[in-house]
This record gives C-alpha cells, sequence and structure tokens, in this order.
C-alpha cells in the first residue's frame, strides 16, 4: 500500500537538535576555520537533507501513475490532500533555503580569523532554526497526516473489484465470508463505525475482490457526513460491479421501500458500473410483502442461509464486471 513505508517526520525541535549536535562532533574533529566550515556543512546538509526526505517519500498527488484515484479520494477525506501539500511545499522550500544559508556563510569562514569565523557560523546556525522552526506546524501535520494514512489496509484498486451494498442485516457480511476467504478480515477505516469487510477469489486464474461498506453504503447519501460521502466517492473509482442487497421479508429491521430507495440512490451514484439488485433470504418467502414484488425487481434471488444460488449471483457478477486482464505485451 503507497503509504505504508511514509517514515516519521521529526519534529522542529528533534531536527535541530540532530543537526547542531551532529555538527558539535563533526567541529571537535577538526581545529581552526575548518572546525567551523564542518560545524557548518554538517548542520546545513542534515537539516536540508532531513526536510527534503519527508517530502520525496510521500507520492506525487498530481500524477495518477503515483496516487490511484481510489487512494487519492480516500486520502482526501481522512487528511485533506490540498493541506498536505501544500504542507509538504514549504517543508521543500525550507530544505532549499538551508542549502543557500550553506551557500552564503562557507565562503565567510574560509579567509578570515577565527573568531569572526566562530560568528558568522552562530549567526548562520541561528538563521537555520529559524527556517526550521517556521515550518514546525508543517511537519507536525505531515506526521499526523502519516499516522493515519499509513495503517490503513490495503485495497488493489488495480484488481477487479465487486463492492455490496444495502441496509444492515441483509446478509451482506455473511454472503462476503460465504464466497471468499474473507472470515475474520476486515479493514477499519476512520469513517466507518465497523470494520469493512475485505474477501478476495478467484475464476480463471483472475483474482476479485470484494468489498461491504458498514457505515457508508448502508443509509440514504443525505445521512452520510462530509467525510463519508467522499469516502463514497473513493469507492466510486474501486467498484467494477455494485450488488446491492435487498431483504424483502424486512426481518432487517428496514421497510422493503426503504431498501428500494436506497437501491435507486446507489444505482444512480454508482451509473457508470453495473448495479444488480439481489434479493437475499428467499427461503423466507413466506414473509414477504407480495404486493411490492413487482416493484422489487430483483436480478437475482438467493438464500445465504441455504446456499441457494449463491454461486449464480456470484458467477453473475464476475460476468458483469467483464474483466480483460492485460497482457505484458500489450503495453
Amino acid at each position: 500500500m503507497i503509504f505504508e513505508d511514509l517514515p516519521t517526520t521529526p519534529t522542529s525541535e528533534e531536527l535541530i537538535d540532530k543537526a547542531f549536535s551532529r555538527a558539535a562532533r563533526a567541529g571537535k574533529a577538526k581545529g581552526g576555520l575548518e572546525a567551523q566550515q564542518s560545524m557548518l556543512q554538517t548542520a546545513a546538509n542534515i537539516i536540508s537533507d532531513n526536510l527534503e526526505n519527508v517530502v520525496t517519500a510521500w507520492p506525487d498527488f498530481e500524477y495518477e501513475d503515483d496516487v490511484h484515484p481510489f487512494y487519492y479520494e480516500l486520502a482526501d477525506a481522512i487528511v485533506d490532500v490540498d493541506k498536505l501539500r501544500q504542507s509538504l511545499s514549504e517543508v521543500m522550500w525550507a530544505s532549499r533555503k538551508a542549502r543557500e544559508i550553506h551557500e552564503e556563510y562557507q565562503p565567510k569562514l574560509r579567509k578570515t580569523d577565527v573568531d569572526t569565523a566562530r560568528k558568522h557560523r552562530k549567526q548562520a546556525f541561528a538563521r537555520l532554526a529559524d527556517i526550521v522552526e517556521q515550518v514546525d506546524d508543517e511537519l507536525i501535520y505531515i506526521n499526523k497526516s502519516r499516522n493515519d494514512l499509513r495503517d490503513l489496509p490495503e485495497i488493489n484498486p488495480d484488481e477487479p473489484t465487486i463492492v455490496v451494498a444495502g441496509y444492515p442485516n441483509v446478509g451482506k457480511s455473511s454472503f462476503v465470508n460465504d464466497v471468499t476467504n474473507a472470515r475474520g478480515e476486515t479493514a477499519s477505516y476512520p469513517f466507518t463505525t465497523r470494520g469493512i469487510g475485505l474477501g478476495h477469489f478467484e475464476r480463471d486464474h483472475i483474482r476479485y475482490q470484494i468489498v461491504d461498506t458498514p457505515g457508508l453504503l448502508d443509509r440514504p447519501p443525505a445521512e452520510r457526513n462530509e467525510i463519508e460521502s467522499q469516502a463514497v466517492s473513493a469507492i466510486e473509482h474501486l467498484a467494477d460491479c455494485m450488488l446491492v442487497m435487498i431483504d424483502p421479508s424486512a426481518e432487517c429491521g428496514y421497510p422493503l421501500a426503504s431498501q428500494l430507495e436506497l437501491r435507486d440512490s446507489i444505482a444512480a451514484q454508482f451509473e457508470e458500473v453495473p448495479v444488480l439488485t439481489i434479493a437475499n433470504k428467499v427461503d423466507r418467502k413466506d414473509v414477504w410483502d407480495e404486493s411490492l414484488t413487482d416493484e422489487l425487481d430483483a436480478d437475482y434471488t438467493m438464500s445465504v442461509e441455504t446456499g441457494e444460488d449463491v454461486e449464480t449471483v456470484l458467477e453473475a457478477a464476475v460476468e458483469a464486471v467483464d474483466y480483460e486482464p492485460k497482457l505484458p505485451f500489450e503495453g
């Protein structure tokens, strides 16, 4: 996952302490003017290199090759990508300024006496410290963003993906567990009340992801907060097929009419991908509301409880995805 290897970002105090303590050791190894020059070079290099490394460790959010739209939207829902990019830009500015200060003062330490050189070196140190302190808030925000993003479980946006939606208790997680190795496998995201169910299965040597998103696609859009809505936008970049699961028996606790309204809103939002309506709990037809059968207009029926037609639904989802792997020689 693109965020999992991000290094810890130092605070301004930690970086200044590191740079100046290393500079002091470098100065002790030499004498006279050479000691002052070595101290300045060491401090400036450590500050500039560390700040630059903070920036280059992050992917470039401007390029889709670095950050898939799914992860871009996901990151933006969690940390505010624009603010993060601005913070990274400020830190890179500070890295360049540290090098400029070194280039400005180093000539002053060559053809002079030691006391004057020491005075110039101290002035340079003060300016270096000031530059780092100016970006302290940015360093703190970058590290917070790193902590918020690095432990996100991996969902591969390049794998064909089936997303299961519908109200709670309609059988979504049972379906995901039944058709995949997902039992106990959940992905914790900051904007979900429960872990996202994530599983995998193979057909014709192709690996498929199947995802259940409790807390996001199990309620009407009007009930989602801004972060949740943006997370749903991220899922739009992920889904190759939507399975909207319906419980016609309404034993889930939600009237069939409400479930169908949610289905229609999901279909409207995910209009770029196939959306299949799946009526679960066909073994409970004795409590179906027959007056709404025509309105239900299910593409497929099944019972996760008994296993009836579960495989049929999965095969229909695979067919709807219509995934063709890219061959190496196609470029």
